[in-house]
């Protein structure tokens, strides 16, 4: 599943490491999501979504 994670947390000028914090999980966790390694659990988009301010559905394309 692509998303657009690393393009808004740079336009927003927040580190993985920033936004880890504000979601409760690694930076790890972060990088390994933006580079669609890891597909995050529900809870986690929604708090990723909820600190870019954008959708959930906006934040992951799934390929539809």
């Amino acid at each position: 599943m692509e998303n657009i994670i690393k393009s808004k947390r740079t336009q927003l000028k927040l580190s993985q490491e920033d936004l880890a914090k504000k979601c409760n999980v690694s930076r790890q966790t972060i990088n390994a999501i933006e580079n669609n390694k890891y597909d995050p659990t529900l809870s986690l988009a929604f708090s990723l979504a909820k600190e870019l301010a954008v959708t959930v559905d906006e934040l992951f394309n799934h390929g539809d």
